[in-house]
Parts: structure tokens; sequence; C-alpha cells
């Protein structure tokens, strides 16, 4: 099986090194318009797999000509924020770069699925499913994944708990319409409500929403792609191995949660066909009502898209 990972920035190389060390596939590509850096990169990569002891191959190419026939592609490419930038600030230029990406990504594999990462996600994601024509479900976006597993941090530093005794989901919108689930978060079973006050807990939402924008201050050049790389990597593994497994995901609605005809965060199961069930959760009035608000300003940004993709 084969992936091919384009943009060999920090977010795109700490991907195809997850992928790569994971086993899950034979080959790996990394594609970059930047001569020499993923052809270095990739060679760094190989040079490492007998002592991480992995078989994987790695290919470094600034040509779209080795990523032919590939099974999953994962579109990085593009402008990270800025301090201050907010997701919507990238836009048209990242809908440029995303749009000639898909392009050449569809050409050469037709039958692949593609996952964005690129922001703003949700426009991203809707980009490249109108230039791609390949059908929604073998399109999505990466954020609910990402979001998630910050929610759960969150949650888990605030009780002194392991991350991995957490069950949460944030769906909605990769940005300010961001629904983090609370009635679906339980700690050791527990539900939230019983461990932390609903201040504490709407605390924890906001800092949720904010975690992208904390980092991209801190680090002041540059944004996350450790955990981002994770969530990319996670959903990559589930339609490789047909693992049927339910993930929040950037996904084509279709009159699930009363909400059609746009590309949202939801829980979906992932397998070789890409999103395979948009999967209804029982939500809140308040959750519901949140969620359908950011579909909304998801749509009201189509146009947009719809114009950028020609």
């Amino acid at each position: 099986m084969k992936v091919t990972v384009v943009g060999a920035g920090k977010y795109g190389s700490t991907t195809v090194q997850r992928i790569a060390e994971s086993g899950a596939c034979d080959e790996v590509v990394m594609v970059d318009i930047v001569e020499g850096l993923p052809q270095g990169l990739a060679l760094d990569m190989m040079q490492s797999r007998s002592i991480e002891g992995f078989s994987t191959r790695i290919v470094g190419t600034n040509s779209y000509d080795e990523t032919a026939d590939s099974d999953v592609c994962v579109i990085t490419a593009g402008l990270p924020r800025k301090p201050g930038m907010s997701r919507m600030d990238l836009l048209e230029t990242n809908a440029k770069i995303v749009g000639g990406v898909t392009k050449e990504l569809a050409t050469r594999s037709p039958n692949s699925v593609l996952i964005v990462v690129s922001n703003p996600l949700d426009e991203m994601t809707a980009l490249a499913a109108k230039v791609s024509g390949f059908p929604k479900e073998r399109v999505m976006g990466q954020a609910g994944m990402l979001d998630t597993a910050r929610f759960k941090h969150f949650v888990a530093e605030e009780l002194s708990v392991d991350p991995g005794d957490v069950d949460a989901i944030t769906l909605g919108s990769h940005g300010d319409t961001m629904v983090p689930v609370p009635s679906q978060v339980t700690v050791n079973g527990k539900a939230i409500g019983e461990l932390l006050s609903g201040e504490k807990v709407d605390e924890l939402v906001e800092k949720t929403r904010d975690g992208g924008a904390e980092i991209v201050a801190l680090l002041k050049t540059g944004s996350a792609y450790y955990a981002p790389s994770s969530a990319a990597a996670q959903m990559v593994f589930a339609v490789l191995k047909d693992t049927k497994e339910v993930m929040p995901v950037c996904a084509w609605v279709t009159g699930e949660y009363g909400i059609s005809d746009v590309y949202l965060g939801v829980p979906a199961k992932l397998g070789a066909g890409g999103v395979e069930e948009v999967v209804e959760l029982p939500l809140t009035d308040g959750e519901l009502s949140a969620l359908r608000e950011a579909a909304e300003a998801v749509r009201s940004k189509q146009a947009d898209v719809d114009q950028l993709a020609g």
C-alpha cells in the first residue's frame, strides 16, 4: 500500500515519519516544491529504519509522478498561521495551493482517499472535493481528531488522570465555531458533570477552542505539528487497515443532525472507502444548536470556495 503526503514542513514530515514507523504501508511519498528538502528528509528517515525497526520506503520528491496509484493522499501544503492571524485569513492564499495540489493528486491517484489538513480546514476540504471531483466520502478533513485530543488533554490535566482515561469528542468547525461536547465526556466511566463544575467545564471547552492559537502564540513562528500529525496518521491507518473506527473528522453531511450539504466536523466510521457512515450521537439541545450554527458558518463560506475553485 502507498501513501502520499504533500508538504515537507514540520507537519508533513512528522506525519510521514509516524506513518512510515508504523509499518502500515509499503511506501510513503513526500512531495514539496522546495528542491532538496523532501529528498533530504526522506534520506534521513530512511537511515533510521534499521534503528527503529521498520521497512517502509520513504521517497522525497518535487514531482507528483512518484505519487501515482496512492491509496491515501494527505494534503498539508499551505501557509501556516502567524500570531494574530485567523484561519480564515489564509483562505485565498491556501485555496490556490490546495486547489493545485488536489488536481495533481486526483489525476495520478483517481481511486485514492484524500485527507486535507490545510487551513482553513472546513473550506479547504470542500475545495478539494470540488476540484478532485471525487465522491464526497473519499474526501475528508482532519480537525476533530486534533481538537478532541486537546480536549482530552485539558480534562486529564485538570483532574490529574491519564489522558487514556478520558473519553471525549469535539465536533463542528475547526475554529471559532468548534463544538466540544461535554455531554459525551467521561473520565474512567464517570460523567464529567460529576467531577467538575459547569463553570470549570466551560473553561476547559474554551481552552480547547484556543488550543491551536495558544501554541502559535508561544512558538511565534509556525504552528502545532506533533499532535496534528498524530491525528492525521490515525485517520490514514483507519483507511489503510479498513478498521471501521469512529473518529471525529470533517465529513460531508447529508441530513445527519438535521444538517445537509456541507463539510463539517462529525463522528464518522472510517474504512477503505473513506467516510463510510456519519454517526449520530445523542447531543443536548444546546450542543445540537451549536453544531447547526457551526454548519451555517461554514456554509456561508462555500460560495467563496466555489468561486476560488473556478
